[in-house]
Protein backbone atom coordinates (compact mmCIF):
# COMPACT_ATOMS: atom_id res chain seq x y z
CA UNK A 1 0.00 0.00 0.00
CA UNK A 2 3.10 2.15 1.20
CA UNK A 3 4.25 1.85 -2.38
CA UNK A 4 1.51 3.05 -4.24
CA UNK A 5 2.77 6.79 -3.62
CA UNK A 6 6.06 6.75 -2.06
CA UNK A 7 7.37 5.29 -5.15
CA UNK A 8 5.84 7.71 -7.62
CA UNK A 9 6.35 10.50 -4.89
CA UNK A 10 10.32 9.52 -4.77
CA UNK A 11 10.22 9.73 -8.73
CA UNK A 12 8.61 12.93 -9.27
CA UNK A 13 11.72 14.51 -6.42
CA UNK A 14 14.07 12.73 -8.68
CA UNK A 15 12.85 13.75 -11.85
CA UNK A 16 12.48 17.25 -10.24
CA UNK A 17 16.16 17.23 -10.04
CA UNK A 18 16.38 15.89 -13.39
CA UNK A 19 14.92 18.60 -15.04
CA UNK A 20 16.66 20.98 -13.25
CA UNK A 21 19.65 19.44 -14.89
CA UNK A 22 17.92 19.72 -18.26
CA UNK A 23 17.13 23.01 -18.09
CA UNK A 24 21.06 23.22 -17.91
CA UNK A 25 21.46 21.00 -20.80
CA UNK A 26 19.18 22.75 -22.84
CA UNK A 27 20.78 26.26 -23.06
CA UNK A 28 24.52 25.07 -22.78
CA UNK A 29 24.58 21.93 -25.24
CA UNK A 30 23.40 23.47 -28.48
CA UNK A 31 25.85 26.24 -27.42
CA UNK A 32 28.34 24.16 -27.16
CA UNK A 33 29.10 24.61 -23.40
CA UNK A 34 29.97 22.53 -20.95
CA UNK A 35 27.15 21.41 -18.15
CA UNK A 36 29.63 21.19 -15.38
CA UNK A 37 31.96 24.14 -15.18
CA UNK A 38 31.39 26.55 -14.81
CA UNK A 39 28.66 26.13 -12.05
CA UNK A 40 25.02 27.56 -12.20
CA UNK A 41 25.22 31.61 -12.60
CA UNK A 42 23.00 34.78 -12.88
CA UNK A 43 23.11 35.39 -16.41
CA UNK A 44 23.03 39.44 -15.56
CA UNK A 45 25.40 39.86 -12.59
CA UNK A 46 27.17 36.06 -13.07
CA UNK A 47 27.20 35.97 -9.15
CA UNK A 48 27.41 31.81 -8.29
CA UNK A 49 23.62 30.33 -7.97
CA UNK A 50 23.91 29.10 -3.84
CA UNK A 51 22.55 25.46 -3.86
CA UNK A 52 19.57 26.52 -1.03
CA UNK A 53 18.71 28.67 -4.03
CA UNK A 54 18.84 25.72 -7.09
CA UNK A 55 15.97 23.70 -5.53
CA UNK A 56 14.04 22.74 -7.88
CA UNK A 57 10.33 24.81 -7.87
CA UNK A 58 10.72 25.54 -4.29
CA UNK A 59 13.90 28.07 -4.44
CA UNK A 60 12.29 29.88 -8.00
CA UNK A 61 8.97 30.62 -5.52
CA UNK A 62 10.77 31.72 -2.58
CA UNK A 63 12.48 34.29 -4.47
CA UNK A 64 9.49 34.95 -6.57
CA UNK A 65 11.42 34.31 -9.73
CA UNK A 66 14.10 36.70 -8.69
CA UNK A 67 18.31 36.37 -8.49
CA UNK A 68 18.95 36.65 -4.72
CA UNK A 69 22.13 38.97 -5.93
CA UNK A 70 20.91 41.53 -8.37
CA UNK A 71 17.04 40.93 -7.84
CA UNK A 72 17.07 40.00 -12.01
CA UNK A 73 14.32 38.34 -13.48
CA UNK A 74 14.87 34.23 -13.83
CA UNK A 75 12.84 33.33 -16.29
CA UNK A 76 9.75 30.66 -15.66
CA UNK A 77 11.24 28.36 -17.91
CA UNK A 78 13.17 27.18 -14.83
CA UNK A 79 10.66 25.89 -12.20
CA UNK A 80 7.99 24.82 -15.28
CA UNK A 81 10.49 22.45 -17.08
CA UNK A 82 11.46 21.21 -13.60
CA UNK A 83 7.86 20.42 -12.65
CA UNK A 84 6.79 19.22 -15.74
CA UNK A 85 9.84 16.64 -15.62
CA UNK A 86 8.58 16.09 -12.13
CA UNK A 87 5.32 14.98 -12.82
CA UNK A 88 6.44 12.81 -15.91
CA UNK A 89 8.58 10.69 -13.41
CA UNK A 90 5.76 10.11 -11.04
CA UNK A 91 3.28 9.34 -13.75
CA UNK A 92 5.17 6.54 -15.31
CA UNK A 93 6.20 5.07 -12.07
CA UNK A 94 2.69 5.68 -10.52
CA UNK A 95 1.54 3.52 -13.77
CA UNK A 96 4.39 0.57 -14.03
CA UNK A 97 5.26 0.59 -10.10
CA UNK A 98 9.06 0.07 -9.11
CA UNK A 99 10.04 -1.61 -12.66
CA UNK A 100 12.85 -1.05 -15.52
CA UNK A 101 10.00 -0.10 -17.96
CA UNK A 102 9.17 2.95 -16.04
CA UNK A 103 12.93 3.89 -15.79
CA UNK A 104 13.06 3.13 -19.67
CA UNK A 105 9.75 5.36 -20.66
CA UNK A 106 10.52 8.39 -17.83
CA UNK A 107 13.99 8.56 -19.35
CA UNK A 108 12.83 8.28 -23.18
CA UNK A 109 10.24 11.61 -22.29
CA UNK A 110 12.77 13.27 -20.50
CA UNK A 111 14.97 13.44 -23.35
CA UNK A 112 11.88 13.95 -26.12
CA UNK A 113 11.09 17.23 -23.58
CA UNK A 114 14.60 18.03 -23.68
CA UNK A 115 15.01 18.09 -27.99
CA UNK A 116 11.58 20.14 -27.81
CA UNK A 117 12.85 22.71 -25.65
CA UNK A 118 16.22 23.00 -27.26
CA UNK A 119 14.92 22.74 -31.10
CA UNK A 120 12.18 25.34 -30.32
CA UNK A 121 14.80 27.80 -28.96
CA UNK A 122 17.97 27.21 -30.78
CA UNK A 123 16.68 25.03 -34.13
CA UNK A 124 19.45 23.15 -32.65
CA UNK A 125 18.94 19.03 -31.48
CA UNK A 126 22.38 18.64 -29.73
CA UNK A 127 24.05 15.09 -30.39
CA UNK A 128 24.28 14.65 -26.75
CA UNK A 129 20.30 14.11 -26.64
CA UNK A 130 20.08 12.32 -30.10
CA UNK A 131 23.72 9.90 -30.37
CA UNK A 132 23.54 9.89 -26.29
CA UNK A 133 19.84 9.12 -25.93
CA UNK A 134 19.98 6.19 -28.80
CA UNK A 135 22.75 4.66 -26.17
CA UNK A 136 20.56 4.87 -23.16
CA UNK A 137 17.95 3.55 -25.69
CA UNK A 138 20.05 0.27 -26.41
CA UNK A 139 21.05 -0.14 -23.07
CA UNK A 140 17.76 -0.03 -21.37
CA UNK A 141 16.74 -2.50 -23.62
CA UNK A 142 18.51 -4.69 -21.49
CA UNK A 143 15.92 -4.05 -18.51
CA UNK A 144 13.27 -7.13 -18.31
CA UNK A 145 10.22 -6.85 -19.96
CA UNK A 146 11.47 -4.54 -22.05
CA UNK A 147 12.37 -4.26 -25.96
CA UNK A 148 15.36 -6.71 -27.07
CA UNK A 149 18.11 -5.05 -28.19
CA UNK A 150 17.81 -6.35 -31.20
CA UNK A 151 14.40 -4.25 -31.31
CA UNK A 152 15.98 -1.14 -30.08
CA UNK A 153 19.13 -1.15 -32.61
CA UNK A 154 16.84 -2.53 -35.72
CA UNK A 155 14.26 0.65 -34.68
CA UNK A 156 17.39 2.95 -34.00
CA UNK A 157 18.88 1.79 -37.59
CA UNK A 158 15.08 2.40 -39.43
CA UNK A 159 14.41 5.83 -37.92
CA UNK A 160 17.93 6.59 -39.31
CA UNK A 161 17.62 5.87 -42.80
CA UNK A 162 13.90 6.35 -43.48
CA UNK A 163 14.17 10.03 -42.01
CA UNK A 164 17.31 10.43 -43.76
CA UNK A 165 15.36 9.26 -47.01
CA UNK A 166 12.80 11.55 -46.24
CA UNK A 167 14.91 14.50 -46.04
CA UNK A 168 17.27 13.59 -49.64
CA UNK A 169 13.67 13.63 -51.19
CA UNK A 170 12.50 16.58 -49.83
CA UNK A 171 15.24 19.09 -50.64
CA UNK A 172 15.17 17.18 -54.02
CA UNK A 173 11.24 18.57 -53.83
CA UNK A 174 11.87 21.83 -52.75
CA UNK A 175 14.37 22.82 -55.01
CA UNK A 176 12.55 21.63 -57.56
CA UNK A 177 9.32 23.04 -56.98
CA UNK A 178 10.38 26.27 -55.37
CA UNK A 179 13.72 27.50 -56.24
CA UNK A 180 15.49 29.55 -53.62
CA UNK A 181 13.38 28.24 -50.45
CA UNK A 182 16.20 27.10 -48.85
CA UNK A 183 18.57 29.46 -49.46
CA UNK A 184 16.02 32.04 -48.40
CA UNK A 185 15.82 30.29 -44.96
CA UNK A 186 19.59 30.40 -44.65
CA UNK A 187 19.73 26.20 -44.80
CA UNK A 188 20.58 24.00 -47.52
CA UNK A 189 18.61 20.74 -46.31
CA UNK A 190 15.78 20.27 -45.84
CA UNK A 191 15.91 18.41 -42.99
CA UNK A 192 18.70 18.77 -40.56
CA UNK A 193 20.77 16.18 -39.44
CA UNK A 194 19.52 16.49 -35.82
CA UNK A 195 16.12 15.89 -36.67
CA UNK A 196 17.61 12.37 -38.54
CA UNK A 197 19.71 11.29 -35.70
CA UNK A 198 16.90 12.21 -33.63
CA UNK A 199 14.79 9.36 -35.14
CA UNK A 200 17.69 6.80 -34.30
CA UNK A 201 17.08 7.97 -30.28
CA UNK A 202 13.48 7.22 -30.87
CA UNK A 203 13.58 4.15 -32.76
CA UNK A 204 15.41 2.63 -30.35
CA UNK A 205 12.93 2.95 -27.59
CA UNK A 206 9.36 2.59 -29.81
CA UNK A 207 10.80 0.13 -32.08
CA UNK A 208 10.18 0.12 -35.94
CA UNK A 209 6.43 0.33 -36.14
CA UNK A 210 6.85 3.33 -33.43
CA UNK A 211 9.29 5.15 -35.95
CA UNK A 212 6.61 5.21 -38.42
CA UNK A 213 3.69 6.43 -36.40
CA UNK A 214 5.98 8.90 -34.97
CA UNK A 215 6.99 10.39 -38.26
CA UNK A 216 3.70 10.46 -39.22
CA UNK A 217 2.05 12.08 -36.81
CA UNK A 218 5.27 14.37 -36.36
CA UNK A 219 4.89 15.48 -39.98
CA UNK A 220 1.19 16.03 -39.97
CA UNK A 221 1.30 18.17 -36.56
CA UNK A 222 4.12 19.96 -37.78
CA UNK A 223 2.25 20.89 -41.04
CA UNK A 224 -1.08 21.77 -39.23
CA UNK A 225 0.43 23.70 -36.16
CA UNK A 226 3.51 25.26 -37.80
CA UNK A 227 2.61 25.25 -41.61
CA UNK A 228 0.54 28.43 -42.12
CA UNK A 229 3.43 30.10 -39.45
CA UNK A 230 6.13 28.88 -41.90
CA UNK A 231 4.56 30.20 -45.13
CA UNK A 232 4.39 33.58 -44.05
CA UNK A 233 7.89 34.28 -42.07
CA UNK A 234 9.57 32.16 -44.72
CA UNK A 235 11.10 29.90 -41.32
CA UNK A 236 11.76 26.62 -41.76
CA UNK A 237 9.75 24.35 -39.17
CA UNK A 238 11.13 23.06 -35.53
CA UNK A 239 10.85 19.62 -36.56
CA UNK A 240 12.44 18.03 -33.95
CA UNK A 241 9.55 19.89 -31.73
CA UNK A 242 6.69 17.91 -33.13
CA UNK A 243 8.88 14.81 -33.55
CA UNK A 244 8.95 14.74 -29.90
CA UNK A 245 5.35 15.17 -29.77
CA UNK A 246 4.36 12.38 -31.83
CA UNK A 247 7.45 10.39 -30.63
CA UNK A 248 5.69 10.90 -26.71
CA UNK A 249 2.16 9.52 -28.11
CA UNK A 250 3.67 6.48 -30.00
CA UNK A 251 5.15 5.47 -26.55
CA UNK A 252 2.23 6.02 -24.69
CA UNK A 253 -0.32 4.74 -27.16
CA UNK A 254 1.09 3.62 -30.19
CA UNK A 255 -0.16 0.15 -29.81
CA UNK A 256 -3.55 0.85 -29.89
CA UNK A 257 -3.14 2.98 -32.32
CA UNK A 258 -1.25 0.78 -34.80
CA UNK A 259 -3.69 -1.93 -33.95
CA UNK A 260 -6.62 0.39 -34.37
CA UNK A 261 -5.09 1.31 -37.93
CA UNK A 262 -4.16 -2.11 -39.44
CA UNK A 263 -7.48 -3.57 -38.03
CA UNK A 264 -9.85 -1.14 -38.66
CA UNK A 265 -8.53 1.18 -41.83
CA UNK A 266 -6.47 -1.94 -43.76
CA UNK A 267 -8.81 -4.71 -42.65
CA UNK A 268 -6.15 -7.27 -41.46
Amino acid sequence: MAESWFVPVVAGLFGMVFGSFLNVCTLRWPREESVVSPGSRCPRCQAPIRWYDNVPVISWVLLRGKCRACSASVSVQYPLVELATGLVWAGLFATHGLTGEALRGATFLTILFGISISDARFYIIPDEFSIGGAALGIGLSFLPNGPTWLDAALGGAVGFVVLWLVGVLGTRIIKKVSPGRLEEAGVDQAMGGGDVKMMMMVGTFVGIWGVALTIFLGSVLALLVFGPVSMISKRLVPLGVFLAAAGAIAYAWGEPIIRWYTESVVGL
